[in-house]
């Protein structure tokens, strides 16, 4: 059966993270990434012939993996279903009882009148500073203790590992663990779109059907911090797990079309099983921990109807290449996507 969602061809040329330089390039062949990219990377320390020559050499690489990305995730699937033995196989499988109580008060309140709203919702929820960030009660303590113990025994195992992304060395692709079906779709379906039906009907808060999800993980000696970016998301929810660690905020500036020159960044504090709730476009980062370790959840919720007129990271009209499962959330628009109806099909 053919996937139904659909990944934008930019993925194998556009937003290459060069974590030694903190940038995100463009590679299309080595004679425009020169032209293109040379002078700056030059001024950021790059000086040598072999030092971009290394530069090159990272790029291709990446570049190649993401072309053959559907197969080696594909293949690591395979591999954790044949030899991988859960520690605690119950967290795969969403339960009400994993659900902070706060939680369900809120999706009541989005369902219980019509007079639910934005301003009533936001109320409910603490403000963190930054605009339309959120932050909210998600799991109980409990269970995110045991959710990082089945991460840590997944992570010590031989089976195979995919990044989460070219940002975060560290982390856990939990479609390819098995969580989308039973715990990471039916999150996003009962609980979360409500909050983002009334929080960002603007940005397809009310059409989320599809997401990515990963884990990601901050150590000493390992990924400490987050450089400045945005997500592939329509809407993000970000929730910390544990264990115990120092420092390590996140932070955040203004919308991905303003400069960071012209933005106020506001600082906001991890607490264990609460989630912050924001815009994918949100510029933010994370800042180094200093000591222990940090576990993220991290849902990025698509709306195809949004991202189908504009891809967030290339700013032009998706061009579909095939993928499989929820890909990066773009598909074929049927006449009532096109002409701007909100339903999921």
């Amino acid at each position: 059966i053919k996937s139904r969602f659909y990944t934008c061809s930019c993925f194998t040329t556009d937003n290459i993270f060069l974590d030694d330089y903190k940038l995100h390039v463009r590679f299309v062949s080595e004679h425009q990434f020169r032209l293109q990219y040379q002078p700056l990377l030059t001024r950021l320390g790059c000086v040598t012939e072999q030092q971009f020559v290394d530069v090159l050499t990272k790029v291709s690489q990446e570049v190649d993996r993401r072309r053959h990305t559907c197969e080696t995730s594909a293949e690591r699937t395979a591999a954790i279903k044949n030899t991988y033995e859960p520690l605690h196989p119950h967290v795969y499988h969403l339960q009400e009882s994993y659900l902070a109580p706060e939680l369900k008060q809120l999706v009541a309140y989005c369902s219980s009148s019509s007079d639910a709203c934005e301003e009533g919702l936001s109320e409910l929820l603490e403000d963190v500073g930054a605009p339309r960030v959120y932050r909210l009660p998600v799991f109980e303590k409990s269970f995110c203790e045991q959710l990082v113990e089945e991460l840590e025994h997944f992570e010590q195992s031989s089976a195979p590992k995919g990044r989460p992304n070219t940002m975060n060395h560290y982390g856990i692709l939990l479609n390819e663990l098995g969580f989308d079906e039973d715990f990471i779709t039916p999150l996003r379906e009962h609980y979360l779109q409500p909050l983002a039906s009334l929080l960002y009907p603007d940005c397809g808060g009310r059409c989320l059907d599809s997401h990515k999800a990963f884990v990601v993980k901050y150590a000493m000696n390992e990924d400490l911090d987050l450089s400045y970016h945005y997500d592939n998301a329509e809407v993000t929810l970000n929730v910390s797990l544990g264990k115990e660690f120092k420092d390590g905020n996140l932070f955040f500036g203004d919308m991905r079309q303003v400069s960071i020159s012209e933005t106020e960044c506001t600082e906001v504090e991890h607490r264990v099983s609460e989630g912050l709730l924001h815009r994918g476009q949100h510029m933010h980062g994370a800042l180094p921990i200093s000591c222990g370790q940090r576990w993220n959840l991290i849902v990025w919720m698509r709306a195809s109807q949004e991202r189908n007129q504009l891809c967030p990271m290339c700013n032009r009209k998706p061009s579909l290449m095939e993928a499989d499962g929820f890909a990066d959330g773009f598909t074929k628009q049927s006449e009532s996507q096109q002409n701007g109806s909100c339903e999921l099909t």
